[in-house]
């Protein structure tokens, strides 16, 4: 049996599905996985051993420009390419209407939640098989169970796996007992204050530890610069392909992460991760994982580095001894 599945975003979106990935690998062997994604989340989806084929989606970019010869030519190419693989069956994860008009271009039956749970309603006038599965579970939970319905299984919620491991390409940082610093986020109002990143960085040097960080674009740079300049021993990662930064995450010991698909990579590896939400409710969306922990900042109030740190510690004094973590999740 076939199967695609059609998650093109966000990063963090792509990797709450791993565990649903992994499930379907333990509970359907018989069962091939496919997967739709947007170009740039193509590295992320490769960290799993169970996906055979990537197909690469690029609606961020064709919106720019619908109207251009290009664009129809790789939608055309991307149907072309779906057709050919003769698919049994279509899972569309995402529940929206740009990811149900992906999933339709397979030419095979589409199975996604119902009209009531789909996160956009009008995408379930395209599926074949709607399965009712409540909004109120984290959206880790909620693909799971999507999953096991359309695959004909029960997920184990006992344990959360997610089946992937940092890519092992080369970097010119040596690793060490490194804290990767993820100050980047797509909002304004998710951004912890450069001053509380400087302060985390001073922190974890007193307790022995390497501060790393890195950026995408030049409002990051800026802030991951100014980190290195106030704390000399922090490592300046220069902007890098998301298989790269994937892999020092993987290797290092701790990561202090903002509300960003990164913190979620972290979260996913196993990795001790600590996540200061500022502007968004982490109980649905939030990074899982068995060292993880989300510290939420109140209404009008703020998260200081010194209970990050302190959260840091507990994590990976956790790992230290094998405990599971019961903290913030």
């Amino acid at each position: 049996m076939r199967v695609l599945i059609v998650k093109t975003s966000s990063m963090g979106d792509v990797i709450h599905t791993f565990p649903a990935v992994e499930d379907a690998r333990r509970n359907r062997p018989d069962v091939s996985l496919d997967w739709c994604v947007e170009e740039a989340f193509a590295d992320i989806v490769a960290l799993h051993p169970a996906i055979a084929t990537i197909h690469t989606v690029a609606i961020r970019r064709w919106r720019t420009s619908l109207l251009g010869r290009g664009t129809w030519r790789e939608a055309a190419g991307l149907r072309r390419a779906l057709r050919d693989c003769r698919y049994d069956l279509v899972i569309d994860a995402q529940g929206l209407l740009k990811s149900a008009l992906v999933a339709k271009q397979a030419a095979a039956p589409i199975a996604g939640f119902d009209r009531s749970r789909a996160r956009e309603p009008s995408a379930t006038l395209f599926y074949d098989r709607r399965y009712a599965v409540p909004r109120d579970l984290h959206a880790i939970e909620r693909t799971r169970r999507l999953f096991g319905l359309a695959l004909g299984y029960e997920p184990d919620f006992s344990g959360l796996e997610s089946g992937i491991v940092p890519p092992a390409v080369g970097s010119t940082f040596v690793g060490g007992k490194t804290a990767f610093l993820l100050h980047g986020t797509s909002r304004e109002d998710k951004k912890w204050p450069v001053g509380n990143w400087i302060e985390t960085a001073r922190l974890l040097v007193e307790r022995g530890m390497t501060p790393v960080t890195t950026w995408s674009n030049d409002r990051e740079k800026a802030v991951a610069e100014a980190i290195a300049q106030a704390v000399p021993q922090t490592v300046l990662v220069p902007k890098s392909p998301l298989a790269e930064i994937a892999a020092i995450i993987g290797r290092s010991v701790l990561v202090i992460g903002a509300d960003t698909g990164l913190t979620h990579l972290a979260s996913a590896f196993g990795q001790p991760t600590v996540a200061v939400f500022l502007a968004t409710e982490p109980g649905l969306t939030g990074p899982r994982g068995p060292f993880s922990s989300t510290l939420l900042a109140t209404p009008g109030g703020r998260v200081a580095p010194a209970e990050m740190v302190a959260e840091a510690e507990r994590l990976l004094a956790l790992r230290e001894t094998g405990q599971v973590n019961v903290g913030k999740q």
